[in-house]
């Protein structure tokens, strides 16, 4: 699989079926594969009740990383994940319209962190996890301008990303200012990934 670009003897392993992390991945030209880790991620959570965000995103990364390692250890591996943090409550993905509703509407006015995390692991082990922040401010939106962008929306956009909202599309009008990387808010720092796997040797340039 050795290529200009990627030096590794596979394709890079995403321990992951998000196609927004795949997306960004094959974007920046890898050829990519995925595999889904199988992590109770609620679990995860509980087990490290008390850590902070961020500290509790790099558990969630390497738990993937780690799970898709184990079955595939001749593979260069990435995990990843996103905890949501504002103001002391951490969110997940809504379960349903009411829930994606009643997300935005407490993070209205209000700023939140995106910490996203990345673990990476060659030969079956977990060789090194970082994690990256962005700060978003969300407008101050009234019920019938929350109830306006999920409908538009639809419920197939709100309920998949933590939040409610994707910013690669319509949710990027729920926002008055963002502070942070695009592939950090996306869920995969991109800029630091790269400079990891250049600084290993995976990358040709």
């Amino acid at each position: 699989m050795t290529t200009i670009l990627w030096r590794g003897a596979r394709p890079l392993l995403l321990a992951s079926t998000s196609p927004t992390r795949r997306g960004l991945l094959e974007g920046a030209g890898f050829s990519v594969e995925t595999a889904a880790p199988g992590v109770d991620e609620r679990a995860v959570e509980a087990a490290c009740a008390g850590l902070v965000p961020e500290a509790l995103a790099e558990r969630l990364a390497e738990a993937k990383a780690g799970a898709v390692a184990a079955r595939h250890s001749d593979r260069v591996v990435i995990g990843a994940d996103q905890v949501l943090a504002c103001e002391g409550t951490l969110f997940h993905k809504p379960a349903d319209l009411a829930s994606a509703r009643d997300q935005i509407a407490a993070l209205a006015g209000r700023t939140h962190a995106l910490h996203a995390a990345v673990s990476l692991a060659i030969d079956g082990s977990i060789v090194e996890t970082f994690v990256e922040t962005a700060h978003l401010t969300m407008r101050r939106l009234d019920a019938r301008q929350i109830a306006a962008y999920v409908a538009l929306a639809g419920a197939d956009k709100v309920r998949a990303s933590v939040g409610g909202y994707q910013l690669e599309g319509l949710g990027i009008h729920l926002f008055s200012e963002i502070a942070g990387d695009h592939s950090t808010i996306l869920g995969l720092p991109l800029l630091p990934l790269l400079a990891r796997l250049r600084d290993r040797g995976l990358l040709g340039f």
